[in-house]
């Protein structure tokens, strides 16, 4: 059984877009305010671990570029 597309207008496109937008967050499970909360500390907590190194690395990089050409 084939379907017939029918070619459609740009406010007949936004409006099926609408629909379908509206239909698609019906079926989407929401994290509630706990769940939320411990995954957005979860994010900070790692955002900061992995900008800690990164910070290491740089200060132990500058040390060793700096003073290792000298040594020399």
């Amino acid at each position: 059984m084939a379907v017939e597309v029918v070619p459609q207008g740009p406010v007949q496109k936004t409006v099926t877009f609408y629909h379908d937008v509206m239909a698609e967050m019906k079926r989407v499970t929401w994290p509630d305010r706990p769940q939320v909360r411990q995954l957005s500390v979860g994010v900070v907590l790692l955002s900061l671990f992995i900008g800690g190194v990164i910070a290491l690395m740089d200060v132990i990089l500058q040390q060793l570029l700096v003073k290792l050409p000298t040594a020399f």
